[in-house]
């Protein structure tokens, strides 16, 4: 240009003229968008439709995803894509080359994040604080996990918790504490106790969310190392505290626990009047841990574990589920929780790559309620998955610190097999609880 002509930008008769329309000529951009549909704000547990529009035809880009956790840790995935004619790439169609997965994935971003720092699980306990995902585009072809600028597009994605008029409150019952939540309208609704083997909101919130009245109680209600034995009286008056909620109806209540809230919640079925329907996720068919009280005196002692059976795994984590004996055992006759005393209805969700806890539990306790001539159980297994099954679209948890051992773990599961069996299984609750603890007519669920 000549420094002369620059002067027209000088003049005040620029801004009173049309505006200059440039035509697009072969090789430039129009500018990239990358969408989150319907919206980019949703409910934790539910998808969303990533899209993105603007590329050049063909034009091969990686996407990104990155979240941090409410204690600090980074988690990253990356995924590369080719545009089609139009310049458009949509994830429920379009299949991902390579990177942290492959092929259509349409949530793939999500479940294949993976923490910067080895050995961590996605912390997001607080149902508060909306969970954060920021969604990139980049030019080329680049799946290296680090920080990345020079984004074509990005948008975030606010994963929300609590939906709205879904009311959480902290309490108090006997002894111990919770929080509880309450789904809006005048209900009544259906009422499930949510055991957490420790501190963790995200299951009862998105079950408020669905029209339960949900009571969120941590198992270990002190640090294990100060535990001598559990008290089965504690979460009984949970039980209670929760019935005596006014919104709360039916003529029972539901209990859902995975791992040691999953042996828990058997105890609480077999032992403690009101339990209309259990949910048991990848757990033991005996008491693990720690003994078990109740009024008073040991009902349950502790599965005995061997040690020497511990296999330690390459990359510093260890595999735990061959050194827990055989619940059905006679050395652990005490142990065995007599769910044949039980009236409950029973789901029983098994992980067959299940590193913690051994998936045949499941069978054993099928097995048992059968020869009692107890039919109210229904059993599902899913192929591939590990032990942390939990509500969908979470980054998948390979390893990390076992609460109890206070070692690091192996919870198995293949990534993909294991995000597809939380889709599945999250589905199964819902429907599970809504079918045994009716009310009688419809209910209402929260929404954004």
């Amino acid at each position: 240009l000549n420094p002369a002509s620059l002067k027209i930008f000088d003049s005040p008769q620029l801004w009173l003229m049309p505006p200059l329309m440039v035509p697009f000529r072969v090789g430039m951009l129009p500018q990239v968008r990358l969408s989150l549909l319907p919206r980019a704000r949703c409910l934790f547990d539910e998808p969303v439709h990533v899209k993105v529009a603007g590329l050049g035809s063909r034009q091969v880009v990686t996407l990104r995803a990155q979240a941090t956790d409410e204690r600090g840790v980074v988690f990253r995935s990356a995924a590369v894509y080719r545009a089609d004619g139009d310049g458009e790439l949509d994830l429920c169609r379009d299949a991902a080359l390579c990177g942290s997965y492959e092929g259509v994935e349409p949530m793939g971003l999500l479940w294949s994040m993976r923490p910067i720092v080895p050995h961590k699980y996605f912390h997001w306990s607080k149902a508060l604080s909306p969970h954060l995902v920021r969604f990139s585009v980049h030019d080329g072809m680049d799946v290296e996990e680090k920080e990345h600028g020079g984004a074509l597009a990005e948008v975030i994605n606010e994963r929300v918790l609590l939906g709205e008029g879904v009311v959480r409150e902290v309490v108090n019952f006997g002894k111990g504490n919770g929080v509880l939540f309450t789904p809006p309208g005048e209900g009544p609704f259906p009422g499930v106790l949510d055991l957490s083997s420790f501190a963790s909101e995200k299951r009862a919130s998105l079950l408020a969310n669905k029209g339960f009245v949900v009571l969120n109680v941590s198992v270990m209600y002190d640090k294990p190392a100060k535990i001598n034995y559990l008290e089965l009286d504690h979460y009984q008056e949970a039980l209670v505290f929760l019935q005596q909620q006014p919104k709360v109806g039916g003529d029972g209540l539901g209990v859902i626990g995975r791992s040691k809230a999953g042996d828990i919640a058997l105890s609480l079925a077999s032992f403690v009047p009101g339990v209309r329907a259990v949910v048991w996720i990848n757990a033991c068919s005996g008491n693990m841990g720690a003994p078990l009280h109740y009024r008073g005196r040991e009902v349950l002692s502790p599965v005995t574990l061997d040690l020497t059976k511990i296999i330690p795994a390459a990359d510093g984590a260890s595999i735990i589920k061959f050194g827990v004996t055989d619940p059905n055992s006679e050395e652990n006759r005490t142990s065995r929780v007599p769910i044949e005393k039980a009236t409950a209805d029973f789901l029983f969700l098994a992980s067959e790559d299940d590193l913690n806890c051994d998936c045949r539990s499941a069978h054993f306790l099928l097995d048992g309620l059968r020869r009692a001539g107890k039919e109210n159980v229904e059993m599902v297994c899913y192929p591939r998955a590990g032990h942390l099954l939990e509500p969908p679209y979470g980054p998948y948890c390979r390893s990390g610190l076992h609460g109890f051992l206070r070692t690091v773990v192996m919870w198995g599961g293949e990534p993909q097999a294991h995000a597809c069996a939380e889709v599945l299984a999250w589905k199964k609750v819902e429907e599970f609880f809504r079918s045994r603890l009716s009310c009688g007519h419809p209910k209402t669920k929260a929404k954004l």
